[in-house]
């Protein structure tokens, strides 16, 4: 991997206006971490401006800064949990709603009944750090996404992934199941479709204890035949910075990817 030259001054700081709020930022490269909130205006990180720069470069072949984009309401999008300071942004510009799993309004991505209306309807769906907690199959929601959009629409899509050989799942019989809170801790209790009890402890969880439990940790390469086995074409992986937004981490390893329903829904087992 090529050397990534960094436009900081000499002490490390590295100035970027925020392309989600506008604000001018700045913050020490050393502390600038995927999930580091380091906009003081509205507390972004490097994933959700990664996030915004993905999707506008995949709509309109150039990345913009939300507050100088101009409306588009011709633009359907649908958002998986996304977060609230983007979300209500993404509303002004966008004929565009973001959905929750557990709150109103209500979507589940890995659903096996789609509506009808959701079908081909959408311009672009964001999913930022969702998949990875989908009970397996996890198949099932990229398929749901290829659904989903219309022709040419885009998936902008972050997940944790690493550079193994294959994806870990860490519960990969998993059928009937719930958590179990014993004195504080948590365990996962399954029964397997053939009756087997199974038990897990030492579990994952994300936004803290007890609440998004991770089901996986992708493999990058797995991950990208994934999207195209579910019929996506123009995979991509997001490698370029954008310093000028403050977009970038230091790991070569769960960057934002992109990938697109082609015309005709026909599936591209080789791009």
């Amino acid at each position: 991997m090529s050397q990534v030259l960094l436009p900081v001054t000499e002490s490390g700081t590295l100035f970027f206006r925020c392309n989600i709020c506008g604000a001018n930022c700045d913050t020490l490269l050393d502390q600038l971490e995927r999930e580091t909130r380091s906009c003081a205006s509205c507390g972004s990180t490097p994933r959700y401006r990664a996030v915004i720069r993905a999707l506008t470069l995949a709509l309109f072949g150039k990345p913009v800064a939300l507050p100088d984009m101009e409306r588009h309401q011709e633009i359907t999008g649908l958002g998986l949990t996304d977060w609230d300071n983007y979300a209500a942004k993404l509303a002004e510009k966008f004929a565009y709603q973001n959905t929750f799993y557990h709150q109103e309004p209500r979507f589940d991505i890995s659903d096996p009944a789609i509506a009808p209306h959701l079908i081909s309807s959408q311009d672009f769906i964001i999913s930022s750090d969702v998949f990875e907690h989908v009970a397996p199959p996890v198949d099932k929601a990229f398929r749901n996404a290829w659904m989903i959009l219309k022709p040419r629409g885009v998936l902008v899509l972050t997940v944790p992934y690493g550079l193994q050989t294959e994806t870990i799942e860490h519960f990969p019989d998993l059928n009937d199941y719930g958590l179990v809170n014993q004195e504080g801790s948590y365990l996962l209790r399954n029964v397997t479709a053939a009756g087997e009890t199974q038990e897990f402890r030492k579990l994952v969880f994300h936004g803290g204890p007890g609440t998004t439990l991770e089901m996986r940790v992708f493999a990058r390469d797995d991950l990208l035949h994934r999207l195209r086995q579910a019929g996506f074409d123009e995979v991509c992986i997001h490698h370029t910075p954008d310093f000028a937004h403050g977009v970038w981490w230091p790991e070569p390893w769960s960057l934002p990817v992109t990938a697109r329903k082609p015309v005709g829904g026909s599936k591209d087992e080789t791009t």
